[in-house]
């Protein structure tokens, strides 16, 4: 039999009878709003329908047709009691009556227009004084259906507002969609009530949704996290336990961090491993107090809050490893030690090959969010790869991997060029060795014999806490480098934006220092250092290759000027590679615009060369937004001869 309703007798009788359901029938009289005996014993939350002369007299006396939804409501009820929790009495036929912005809200939602309003402000200006005012009985909540704000259904959008809210009006496209929304808030607030006297809300309802929840977990599992996330989002808005730890997992593995708590997880020993370094994680990375994290945890018991502690101490030392069972967690060691070195890219290869046998700790668990928090791992995840985690099946469940996600780092050394002058990384100067591997880097360059790596970090928190060394002369120029592999025969040392300035008269190249300890004894090593121009003086480019301690070939471009050292192969001819000729002039481009261009054109030349020269590169990505291990290198400059002078100054920020 078709619902001539449009589904609402259904809808309304679904809803009054759970409402009815969970009252008490013992409330004392005087508990209890006027009419709520009434309508718990009936069943029934609304009134007898209008009838259509009802109706039409209401248009008559409003000048307007009703909306559909509003129309065919009231044809099935003449008002309702306890939409949602705070408006106790909503308006049928008699008591429909225009708002005429009465409270004076228009003043201060959305305020005085600027000179260009947006669509939404406009509406929402006019809305208080042209709306119907529906609520009748409520907690200072307003519900007003605007005949300004109209769908191509006919339908007007509602939009409610409480002054305890703290937010502009929340609007629904229909009135159909208020009422659902109010029937989800009064699921959500009595799954609360009962909870809070150690009870369960039960109904079919809330049967159907649990069981939905159960089948999301099926479907995030095999890969299908769309799906999963928003059958949990439904869940979740009827207030369903156990739905928003779950949905949280899947939108921190997309990027998203606001309001993601774990609610459920984190405070379940079997679970808090997993997912209370990720809120650590995230704590730190804001700056918030450890009280703050604690405030999550209420109710926990004390073992959770010590966790959370420690977890908060690793995380801020830079020291919290994920660790996961079985292949998986093989895989995620192997991961950790490509990413340590900057093969970024290869990490979450090694990662992806293992998802399909990634297993959880229990029911709850969907994916291995705690990844996000490692140190090493964790900026790895972008939202792009947590797409791909979370498409590709695992824990046993089967289905078709997703298309891989391309790799993140370019090849070669060329995309160093693309910086710009305040870019993080220019200046730049690296050193490049052959068949060694990044943890020897120390014993060949180190500062002295004492040098060793430090633990990874990022380039700028590396450079906040180890670049001033107190215990130097001034005039040495030594470098904080972070380390890694370079390609398949070498590894590298790299600083970005060197406190010195490139001086050839004082420069010592780390390849070809005198020593036994040169970065290249018994191997090759290429020097690089890049200034590209400030505006104000000609930008260096310079390269050394050196052999078992001595140099081999170089140059140093300085503005126009070439400086050539040895037999340069063909490949690496500055005087090829700095051309004279000019690169396409861009419109309105000034001269010191032009030469900057000209400069990183020459640079990107040589950058592209010197990659296929040797098959070497440079991991962007790990030097940019990973962890490396840093070391401090040998003075890059000589000491002052006889006779030299040199001045050094210190600028610091007083405060009065």
């Amino acid at each position: 039999m078709t619902d001539s309703t449009d589904g609402w007798q259904s809808f309304l009788d679904r809803w009054s009878q759970e409402w009815a359901d969970a009252q008490d029938p013992n409330t004392p009289a005087g508990g209890a709003r006027e009419g709520d005996e009434k309508a718990r014993r009936a069943g029934w939350l609304g009134f007898p329908p209008a009838s259509e002369e009802r109706i039409q007299a209401l248009e008559d006396r409003l000048g307007h047709r009703l909306p559909p939804s509003y129309r065919t409501f009231l044809t099935v009820s003449d008002g309702w009691r306890h939409a949602g929790g705070f408006v106790w009495l909503l308006a049928g036929t008699e008591h429909v009556r225009w708002h005429e912005d009465a409270a004076g809200l228009s003043e201060y939602f959305p305020g005085e227009l600027d000179d260009d309003p947006t669509y939404e402000d406009e509406l929402l200006a006019g809305m208080w004084q042209r709306a119907l005012q529906l609520d009748v009985e409520s907690d200072a909540v307003y519900v007003l259906l605007d005949p300004g704000d109209v769908d191509a259904a006919g339908e007007w959008a509602v939009n409610c507002w409480a002054p305890w809210h703290g937010d502009p009006p929340r609007r629904y496209g229909s009135f159909r969609v208020f009422m659902e929304a109010m029937y989800r808030e009064f699921h959500h607030l009595e799954t609360s009530r009962f909870e809070r006297t150690g009870s369960i809300f039960v109904n079919a309802t809330t049967r159907a949704l649990d069981a939905s929840v159960e089948a999301a977990k099926l479907d995030a599992l095999g890969g299908r996290y769309e799906e999963a996330s928003a059958a949990l989002a439904e869940a979740i808005a009827y207030g369903r336990p156990r739905a928003t730890g779950p949905r949280d997992q899947i939108r921190r593995l997309l990027g998203e961090t606001y309001m993601v708590y774990f609610e459920g997880l984190a405070s379940d020993p079997l679970y808090a491993p997993e997912v209370l370094p990720v809120l650590a994680a995230e704590h730190v990375r804001h700056g918030r107090d450890d009280g703050s994290l604690s405030h999550h945890l209420v109710g926990a018991p004390e073992e959770i809050h010590a966790a959370a502690g420690a977890f908060l101490r690793q995380v801020r030392e830079d020291s919290f490893h994920y660790t996961a069972e079985g292949l998986f967690g093989r895989a995620v060691e192997e991961a950790r030690e490509q990413a340590r070195w900057g093969d970024t890219d290869a990490a979450w290869h090694t990662l992806r090959a293992a998802l399909p046998e990634w297993r959880p700790i229990g029911p709850d668990h969907l994916a291995p969010v705690g990844l996000c928090a490692d140190s090493l791992l964790g900026p790895l995840l972008t939202p792009e790869r947590g797409r791909e985690l979370l498409a590709t099946p695992r824990a046993g469940q089967r289905g078709d991997a997703p298309p891989p996600t391309p790799d993140l780092d370019p090849p070669g050394l060329a995309w160093l060029a693309d910086g710009d002058q305040g870019n993080f990384l220019t200046p730049y100067r690296f050193v490049l060795v052959e068949g060694t591997e990044p943890d020897e880097l120390p014993g060949r360059m180190g500062a002295d014999d004492t040098t060793a790596l430090h633990t990874p970090a990022t380039m700028r928190d590396a450079h906040t806490r180890l670049r001033d060394n107190q215990n130097v002369p001034p005039w040495k120029d030594e470098a904080l480098t972070a380390v890694g592999r370079a390609g398949p025969a070498w590894s590298f040392a790299f600083e970005p934006r060197p406190s010195a300035r490139f001086s050839e008269q004082r420069f010592i190249s780390p390849g070809n220092a005198a020593s036994a300890n040169a970065a290249s004894a018994n191997t090759r090593a290429v020097t690089v250092w890049s200034e590209p121009s400030d505006g104000h003086s000609p930008g260096v480019f310079h390269l050394s290759v050196a052999q078992n301690g001595e140099e081999q070939y170089g140059f140093t471009v300085r503005g126009d000027a070439i400086g050539r050292r040895g037999p340069i192969p063909a490949a690496l001819d500055p005087d090829h590679l700095f051309s004279r000729t000019e690169p396409h002039d861009k419109e309105g481009m000034h001269d010191k615009e032009r030469i900057h261009d000209k400069e990183r054109l020459g640079e990107r030349r040589a950058l592209q060369s010197l990659a296929t020269e040797f098959d070497a590169r440079l991991p962007r990505f790990a030097l940019t937004q990973g962890r490396l291990h840093t070391f401090r290198t040998r003075s890059w400059s000589r000491p002052p001869v006889e006779g030299e002078r040199y001045a050094t100054v210190h600028i610091s920020l007083l405060r009065p």
